[in-house]
């Protein structure tokens, strides 16, 4: 039998939970690459947790359940594979793509996600502290660190046609320019200089029109707006020293709806500003609070902020792109984002 396909024949579902030993799946994108760095992790990261169970009486780590992703499964069929195979740990080794799906396949399972980010933007990842560029940490993080509950989002979409669909998301979710930037990046030039593309895609968005929407955040009453685009956040902080949403929270049951409304250049430089200054920096301390309100303008209309379990979204005339967690899912009349709280447990470094 291939390696990368296993089958749960090494689980002894007879015994009691307590009594069995434990078994991870990997579940990976094989067009990141070669997997040979990972699967040496894994067999140091393995090795470690049975010495250390072996040493303290504890139960022990059976073989590791390889599973691919394809084009018709990015990793949600996989990992209810795994699940069935009675896993105790699922780890999303790919981009945001992969990390997304094998959550949605998780969802309320109870059953920890640890992330080994092989992706551009690696978004959940960056939010959650997990190593970046080191695929042993973040294998060796998988296994040993703590468990963390985290809402997720999910992103119910409608066509021209009226055909509707919906979609997990984790980090962020963005109706207009944000999915036009992504939809306009070239993909050899991504693979070249990794998110720093994205810029490129971006200036060849900044002409997008705006166009109205009709949105209702539960709780407030519904608003009529002309935008760049809308994003419903569950987190906040983004690539390249961007802290787009600087109070949004992971496990709090809610999203950070932004509403992006320029109306000139200089208006895309008070928004970058924010984002890369005022958001990550000057907020942080008394002093620099003071600094953001004596210099606040007109321009924070810009850039608006709103709270809440759920947004409806509707796109006046015609269609506009979408992306989920930087990702384009096509064009939609409107959309319905909503969280769904603490549905996915996370592995995150240790407290201290």
């Amino acid at each position: 039998m291939s390696e990368s396909v296993a089958s749960a024949s090494g689980t002894a579902p007879d015994l009691p939970s307590d009594a069995r030993p434990r078994r991870v799946a990997i579940v990976y994108n094989p067009s990141k690459g070669s997997t040979k760095s990972l699967r040496a992790a894994m067999k140091a990261a393995l090795k470690a947790a049975r010495d250390a169970a072996a040493a303290s009486g504890g139960v022990g780590w059976s073989d590791p359940l390889w599973l691919e992703t394809t084009v018709d499964d990015a990793g949600q069929g996989a990992t209810r594979h795994a699940l069935d195979a009675g896993v105790d740990l699922v780890l999303a080794a790919g981009g945001d793509g992969t990390v997304r799906a094998v959550a949605a396949g998780l969802r309320g399972s109870g059953v920890p996600l640890g992330i080994v980010p092989l992706g551009t933007g690696n978004l959940l990842a960056r939010n959650l502290g997990v190593p970046i560029s080191d695929v042993r940490a973040s294998v060796r993080l998988a296994f040993a660190g703590d468990d963390m509950s985290i809402d997720i989002g999910i992103a119910e979409l409608t066509r021209e046609g009226g055909e509707a669909s919906a979609h997990a998301f984790l980090v962020m979710a963005g109706i207009g320019i944000d999915a036009a930037m992504i939809a306009n990046t070239n993909p050899q030039l991504k693979k070249r200089v990794g998110w720093l593309a994205y810029i490129d895609g971006g200036l060849r968005s900044l002409n997008s029109r705006k166009f109205q929407i009709h949105y209702q955040v539960r709780g407030h009453q519904r608003h009529s707006a002309h935008v760049t685009s809308i994003l419903a956040g569950n987190c906040g902080v983004l690539p390249g020293n961007m802290e787009l949403m600087p109070d949004a929270s992971l496990d709090d049951g809610e999203l950070d709806v932004a509403l992006l409304q320029p109306r000139t250049l200089f208006s895309w430089l008070w928004i970058w500003r924010k984002v890369t200054w005022e958001n990550r920096v000057l907020r942080r301390t008394a002093i620099g609070r003071k600094i953001i309100r004596f210099t606040t303008s007109d321009n924070a209309k810009t850039l608006s902020y709103l709270r809440g379990a759920s947004v409806n979204v509707e796109v006046v005339d015609g269609a506009e792109p979408v992306e989920l967690d930087g990702d384009s899912f096509g064009d939609v009349t409107g959309a319905h984002f909503w969280a769904d709280p603490l549905a996915l447990v996370v592995r995150v470094p240790r407290a201290g």
